[in-house]
């Protein structure tokens, strides 16, 4: 006799209701393909709001354009979605208006280091309280895996069929030279880590950076000789090495590695504060 678990005995996701498809649906459900990290990244949203204890109302999600679009299905709390590259604007705009909200953002290799470049720089330069989470998948994903400028030079992609030839954007130092007031980078091999990243940069007063590295299977991984969504996990495990163990590395030895870790955590005037006390001292006047 085949025993048929009553529906009150079905075990349900731990996160599952925090999530939006999981509100809607009754379920998580997400779109992203085969063997990418954002699934997990999202997921990982949900068990930093459940761990936190973390007031939805006041850490809202500015999503930007590309593969990751998506995200907002599997995310805890509220989203907005944006143009392309102008996450940290709008997140800056909410952040001013409404001081007491920490905004997350959540963008791709491919809109905020081309397109939202500026914005990327003067957020970091004018230190707002904020999070800014880079998914970094190397190509543009979502149109169709052209180039980006995280592309590795010898990589192949749609708009680069003999290989990249173009130097890469660093934006561990694009954020560092800029004034970003705390930087980590990590991979999807190192959920922990951009957790506690994560908790970090909530924490912090001033504007965050944390990197995640995550495959694409799709259109990165297909074109560069690795058939298995698991063969570019391993790929860029693999390949991360940590910034105490980089430091005893010469350069050659550091060629094509990624460098994972905590890069900066400092303390500076943070621009929405110095806003509002510009405010009160006018008012005073």
């Amino acid at each position: 006799m085949t025993y048929v678990r009553p529906p009150e005995e079905k075990p349900g996701h731990p996160i599952g209701k925090l999530t939006m498809s999981g509100k809607m649906l009754g379920q998580p459900l997400h779109i992203f393909c085969r063997g990418c990290g954002y699934g997990s990244i999202a997921q990982n949203f949900c068990r930093l709001f459940a761990e936190e204890n973390l007031d939805a109302t006041k850490y809202p999600f500015f999503v930007g354009v590309g593969c990751y679009s998506a995200i907002p299905v599997v995310l805890p709390g509220y989203s907005l979605m944006t143009l392309h590259g102008r996450t940290i604007c709008t997140a800056t705009g909410a952040k001013l208006a409404k001081p007491e909200l920490k905004p997350i953002c959540i963008a791709g290799d491919g809109d905020l280091l081309s397109i939202g470049t500026n914005h990327f720089i003067h957020g970091c330069r004018r230190n707002i309280d904020m999070l800014v989470t880079l998914l970094h998948n190397k190509v543009y994903g979502m149109t169709g895996g052209q180039s980006a400028p995280t592309t590795p030079e010898g990589a192949k992609t749609t708009t680069a069929k003999w290989g990249y030839i173009e130097p890469t954007i660093d934006a561990v130092e694009l954020a560092r030279v800029a004034g970003a007031t705390y930087i980590a980078r990590w991979t999807v091999a190192h959920p922990r880590q951009y957790i506690n990243s994560w908790k970090k940069a909530l924490k912090h007063k001033g504007f965050s950076l944390v990197e995640i590295i995550s495959p694409c299977p799709t259109y990165f991984g297909r074109k560069n000789d690795f058939p298995e969504p698991l063969d570019l996990f391993n790929w860029i495990k693999n390949r991360a090495v940590t910034l105490k163990k980089a430091k005893t590395m010469s350069p050659e030895e550091l060629q094509d590695k990624i460098i994972v870790g905590e890069f900066v955590e400092e303390d500076r005037p943070e621009m929405t504060e110095k806003y509002y006390e510009l405010i009160e001292k006018v008012r005073v006047k």
